[in-house]
């Protein structure tokens, strides 16, 4: 699927990538309602009917991702609740593997996520996978997510590294056809990303079902 050769730079997503997104389903679409209905005496299901659209107009913008807007708007502590649910946050398999592999080859390896700080550093704390990156690129820092060239404009800029010889991993559709438009040239994407949810057919991008298929590095 790639040849390692030519490739200098390994930008990887974090949610639904390396770790399992049925934490993040989880923890928005089942216990964030339940505890939005208890506070505002509702049911789950009229919790539910007010939650999603919220959370379907913030899609692909930078507050969706943000703990800070969601506990304003909610009146939730986000950031605690994350944590109370903390244990079924899970790295996938073969992912442990592949970054020590990385990290035994010449390759810059940055963790490039749209992840909140609070859920970056919690999800960091639970995996300990900290140590396999050279470096850690938030979003946030930049005040623009994935799915905008001017996030891509700035991490480049900062970073320096060539889009040419540069491959990016990430489980959403919209990133790697914002990270194509930008001209980063080897784009892969994960079938399943939740693992409580049927794998997706994907015809756009290289796809892979796990990180075994990427094991080839020198």
């Amino acid at each position: 699927m790639l040849d390692w050769n030519k490739i200098n730079t390994v930008l990887l997503d974090m949610d639904g990538t390396l770790l399992d997104l049925n934490f993040d389903n989880h923890f928005w679409l089942e216990f964030i309602p339940e505890r939005y209905a208890l506070q505002n005496q509702l049911t789950i299901e009229e919790a539910t009917d007010v939650l999603l659209p919220l959370f379907k107009s913030m899609e692909g913008k930078l507050e969706w991702y943000c703990l800070d807007y969601w506990s304003e708007i909610l009146k939730l502590d986000i950031a605690g609740l994350k944590a109370e649910i903390s244990g079924l946050i899970s790295v996938f398999p073969h992912v442990t593997d592949f970054l020590s592999a990385l990290q035994q080859s010449d390759k810059q390896v940055l963790l490039v996520t749209n992840a909140h700080r609070d859920s970056l550093s919690l999800k960091m704390e639970k995996t300990c996978l900290q140590p396999f990156f050279d470096g850690i690129i938030c979003s946030h820092y930049f005040g623009f997510a994935k799915e905008h060239q001017a996030f891509w404009q700035a991490f480049q800029q900062q970073q320096g590294w060539d889009r040419r010889s540069t491959l990016m991993v990430d489980d959403s559709l919209a990133v790697l056809r914002s990270a194509q438009t930008f001209g980063i040239k080897y784009l892969i994407s994960i079938k399943q990303p939740d693992s409580k949810k049927q794998p997706r057919s994907i015809s756009e991008f290289p796809a892979i079902n796990d990180f075994r298929e990427l094991m080839l590095v020198a």
